[in-house]
């Protein structure tokens, strides 16, 4: 079938994506990486929004804690499990499950203590001045000084797996390689049936380039599988699955070594930012200095005639 957009094709793979994080050891480190982060970063309490949060294994994760949770997401059909495993899990009076876009949140500036945009929801955004429209969303709606997680795809770890499962792939692959844009265009050329969605993948300084001009000041910039990122392909796979608890062991020690290391990041699967929203001082004239956490006067790029009202986070009947 032909490249999918990331709505049908979340819609066609809810529990997959729900058991994407734990069902293998390339999954769990990526799951055990990010909520190490997210422990070691977020405020003992508050209202934490996830934005693309699927089928909400972090919604799950965050309401066991005690935060009262927002999660948006484009994919009815990724609203609707998330909707039940909450309620599996017991933490339904915490999650509010909200259909939403990235690139324009439908909440009030600072209404969250934390924000949560993992796993790719960024890297769906193909446009690159829609992608920066929203790395400015994330930092509006958080907090000034409130922590901001976002992970994205990495562009080196998808040629390399381009390389080691050796596929028609390769005759483009330098296209990949230059623009990062994994596209209906490119697919085309590629003359086959893809079994992905339409990504944008990043390099690092990419990555980080785009969060710092968004009003972000990123404090982290890890590698979540870094060296290990290759046991998702092919034969690699399968081979991961049949290691012993002792290398398991050894593989999850190499990849918390090397996790910040810059080029190991470059390589991974996914490269996760901690961030903090930087504080908004907004000036009388056109002259601005800002600092590491200072930003000027950013603003929202939707449209003036959008009908969905803006609500509140602490909107008692925003629960859908």
């Amino acid at each position: 079938m032909p490249i999918s957009d990331p709505e049908t094709y979340y819609d066609e793979h809810d529990e997959a994506e729900w058991e994407r994080l734990t069902a293998t050891l390339h999954g769990r480190l990526e799951w055990d990486g990010t909520v190490e982060q997210l422990g070691a970063a977020l405020p003992e309490s508050g209202r934490v929004l996830d934005v693309g949060g699927g089928p909400g294994r972090y919604a799950v994760w965050l309401a066991d804690r005690g935060y009262d949770v927002f999660l948006v997401d484009s994919s009815e059909g990724q609203r609707e499990l998330a909707r039940e495993k909450v309620t599996e899990r017991g933490v339904g009076e915490r999650v509010t499950v909200r259909a939403g876009d990235v690139r324009d949140l439908d909440f009030e500036a600072d209404a969250f203590d934390a924000t949560l945009c993992l796993g790719g929801p960024l890297s769906h955004v193909l446009d690159a001045d829609e992608r920066a429209a929203a790395a400015r969303e994330l930092r509006r709606v958080t907090e000034p000084g409130g922590p901001v997680f976002a992970s994205v795809m990495g562009r080196l770890n998808w040629l390399v797996l381009y390389l080691v499962s050796g596929t028609s792939h390769l005759a483009h692959a330098d296209e990949l390689a230059a623009t990062g844009d994994y596209d209906r265009s490119f697919v085309d050329r590629l003359g086959y049936d893809s079994a992905f969605t339409e990504t944008h993948f990043f390099r690092a300084d990419e990555f980080e380039e785009l969060l710092s001009e968004s009003g972000l000041a990123v404090e982290e910039l890890v590698g979540l599988e870094g060296l290990a990122s290759v046991l998702s392909a092919g034969p690699l796979r399968e081979r991961a699955e049949d290691l012993s608890d002792d290398q398991r062991a050894g593989v999850r020690a190499l990849v918390d070594e090397l996790r910040g290391d810059r080029s190991v990041v470059d390589l991974s699967a996914h490269m996760l930012a901690v961030c903090r929203a930087a504080v908004v001082v907004r000036f009388p004239s056109p002259t601005a200095v800002t600092s590491p956490l200072v930003a000027t006067n950013p603003t929202r790029t939707s449209t003036p005639d959008r009908t969905p009202a803006r609500f509140s986070a602490t909107q008692p009947n925003a629960r859908q």
